[in-house]
């Protein structure tokens, strides 16, 4: 039977799909935090600098030539800031002001990762606000020019501790300054497979468009996804997903530095079962899909887990005795010096996509059925929700409901 593809998407529902998939890049870092905080705010700390280090100066010059707004200025990088899965539209929802190409400034009216990490203490939150973010904002303004920095007027912990908006930030490009040197992380992760996937080419307007077709005007600080042309949208989606990829061996080389291999994988293994049994009910939610063979292989049809096709070779069927068969063939997601979720999968460990079932409906399960290769089908008994997708749900970006 025919499965729901992503060209079967129209325009909205195009805007909509990549709203949702920046969010679910946010949630990655929050599925695999617990997997470290055991082992001290430090190491919490460390590797989340790390992986953000690793992942955003890269996926940065994508984006940017992606949708044509390549440069040096400030404005550049507010651009690739508003389609970064480190601020999700809305629930990081930043305010950009350009003043000139070499100033500019921004601030939260909100922020939902405030809001994770707020009731965890003073401590946790300085941890982030801090010393996460002072290397890290510096990283992604690196993609843009190495003389740009970014500093605080004031952040949290807030005083009041109901102060709006949330923090506030300068950007700034120095000549004078001394240049940011490229943070070695992100080198290493220049050499990965997903680094060289080819960026998407988005044509240019011909005929009728329902949108731009790249973000080479003016910043717009109310951008909206559905702003984007279809064309542009297809090319973002793929975009944003490989940006999680990236994140995510960030996360895993990180790991492995500080506490060793085995490690490290049981760390990917169980961020992506958490992170992948959350975004599969918001994607049930937001297609209105129902708890059928079809609705399932929707579903994992458009995880982000699974996209994008140039990066993952993933096939999904329903072969019509209601189950839904998914199989992982060769391909350049198969790193082979470092730990991602294709490789996870590819070792034979599938909870991640037991949670995927159960997240579209908990009697869903899944099986084993060859070399890379499994049948999702429906039991009589519910599955318990698996511990790695609670804990997850601490994230308020979980139950997040996009207004705008």
């Amino acid at each position: 039977m025919a499965t729901l593809t992503i060209s079967d998407l129209d325009h909205d529902q195009l805007a909509d799909l990549a709203r949702e998939l920046l969010l679910a890049g946010q949630l990655i870092d929050r599925a695999g935090m617990p997997t470290v905080i055991p082992h001290g705010i430090e190491t919490m700390r460390d590797v989340a600098i790390e992986e953000w280090m690793a992942a955003s100066p890269v996926y940065s010059k994508r984006m940017q030539r992606l949708l044509r707004f390549e440069g040096d200025t400030v404005e550049v990088c507010m651009k690739g800031m508003q389609l970064d899965i480190g601020a999700p539209p809305e629930f990081l929802d930043f305010r950009f002001t350009v003043i000139d190409d070499h100033h500019g400034e921004f601030h939260l009216d909100h922020c939902g990762a405030l809001m994770d990490v707020e009731p965890m203490g003073e401590e946790y939150v300085v941890a982030m606000c801090h010393d996460i973010e002072d290397p890290t904002f510096d990283a992604t303004g690196w993609a843009t020019n190495p003389r740009l920095r970014v500093r605080p007027v004031h952040r949290p912990p807030r005083t009041p501790p109901d102060r709006r908006p949330h923090c506030q930030w300068t950007m700034e490009i120095d000549e004078s300054a001394e240049p940011t040197p490229t943070p070695e992380a992100a080198a290493r992760m220049g050499r990965t497979r997903a680094a060289a996937v080819p960026v998407p080419d988005v044509p240019g307007p011909s005929g009728e468009v329902d949108g731009m077709c790249d973000y080479s005007g003016p910043l717009d600080a109310d951008l909206h996804m559905r702003d984007f042309a279809s064309a542009a949208l297809l090319g973002i989606i793929d975009e944003v997903c490989l940006q999680g990829h990236l994140l995510v061996m960030g996360f895993a080389e990180a790991v492995r530095t500080r506490l060793g291999a085995p490690a490290a994988f049981d760390a990917v293994s169980k961020q992506f079962t958490g992170v992948g049994g959350v975004v599969a009910e918001r994607l049930k939610k937001m297609l209105d899909l129902g708890d059928d063979a079809e609705s399932v292989a929707a579903v994992f049809e458009l995880h982000p887990a699974f996209r994008p096709r140039s990066y993952l070779d993933w096939s999904v069927s329903v072969p019509g005795n209601g189950t839904v068969v998914v199989e992982l063939g060769g391909c350049p997601a198969l790193e082979e010096e470092h730990i991602s979720w294709a490789t996870v999968l590819a070792s034979g460990e599938h909870r991640a996509l037991g949670a995927i079932a159960t997240g579209v409906d908990p009697h869903w399960g899944v099986r084993a059925d060859g070399e890379r290769r499994w049948v999702l089908e429906r039991h009589p008994e519910p599955f318990d929700e698996l511990p790695e997708v609670t804990m997850t749900k601490f994230s308020t970006g979980v139950a997040f409901g996009f207004e705008r």
